[in-house]
């Protein structure tokens, strides 16, 4: 059974880590615009069409409720929607189009959501407290972020797409403390579901409200294979890996995939795109992730016992 958890929890890092390699390539760069540049929230809108079907489906099959029921279940889902499939997703995809953002640095800002997920805790689930050792995780968390988003330390000059990035992991950790505030008790497969397929429709209509058109997307296999790959691997087979992990391994082991999921992307990154890591990077992600450990570090301990 271990080297069950093992093998998906590999695969699950490979999936997600893949995810912002697939992204970048629908969307590109301005010398060398995919199938989505000129359309990233419509790029995502459309992952979320699908993989909201997908997940539909399997919610009728897998789960004992598929419709929520009463303003807490609701209102759980519609935040979900809001914050974590539409915010977090337009963003992230809008930021990937600036060209000094990489596949690689943007799956290590995301990998600050559970360092950015204990702050909000801090202030919106009363119980949960940080000590002096948490507050430094969380600050240097937001140094490594720094890292990685000044180009030039003379200048300080930002680049634009990290900016966006962080912003999307702040949707996302916010997404996540509410979802544990409300604490509804609709199936989280139902949950998702219906977040992915309101979300989609959010989507769709941000994308219209900043003027993209579908007739600026360019239909090629890679556009196709790259939508494709979003919404049944990463979206739709990610979070059923996701969910039967989180059964069996619990919150705190099934996050450490934030931190596996960056070396699949630079890998995958590398080989597909020719995409290459800078000291920078390195550097900005062992911040990251020592800052995720000092936050998490009794609970981190408890897991690998």
């Amino acid at each position: 059974m271990r080297h069950r958890n093992h093998l998906l929890f590999a695969t699950l890092a490979a999936v997600w880590g893949s995810a912002f390699v697939a992204i970048k390539a629908g969307l590109g760069t301005p010398d060398a615009p995919a199938g989505f540049f000129e359309t990233p929230v419509l790029f995502a809108a459309l992952r979320f069409d699908i993989a909201g079907v997908i997940m539909l489906a399997y919610a009728v099959v897998a789960t004992d409720r598929l419709v929520p029921e009463g303003r807490r279940e609701w209102a759980s889902v519609v935040s979900t929607a809001v914050l974590i499939i539409t915010l977090y997703h337009a963003l992230l995809f809008v930021g990937e189009t600036d060209p000094a953002v990489s596949s690689a640095a943007a799956a290590i800002v995301v990998s600050l959501s559970p360092v950015l997920t204990a702050g909000f805790s801090r202030v919106l689930l009363p119980s949960e407290r940080l000590t002096p050792l948490g507050v430094a995780g969380l600050l240097l968390g937001f140094v490594g972020v720094g890292v990685l988003a000044v180009e030039d330390p003379r200048r300080l000059t930002v680049a634009p797409g990290l900016v966006a990035v962080f912003f999307a992991v702040l949707a996302f950790a916010a997404g996540s403390v509410v979802n544990r505030r409300l604490d509804a008790a609709l199936p989280d497969a139902s949950l998702e579901a219906w977040a992915m397929v309101i979300g989609a429709g959010l989507l769709h209509l941000g994308s219209l409200a900043v003027g993209e058109s579908a007739a600026d997307v360019a239909v090629t296999p890679r556009a196709v294979g790259a939508l494709l790959f979003l919404s049944v691997a990463a979206s739709a087979v990610g979070f059923l890996i996701y969910f039967d992990l989180l059964a069996r391994l619990g919150p705190v082991e099934i996050n450490l995939v934030s931190y596996a999921a960056p070396v699949a992307t630079a890998v995958v990154g590398f080989l597909f795109l020719g995409e290459v890591i800078d000291t920078r990077t390195v550097v900005g992600f062992g911040v990251i992730l020592a800052g995720f450990l000092l936050v998490k570090r009794r609970a981190v301990a408890a897991a690998l016992e």
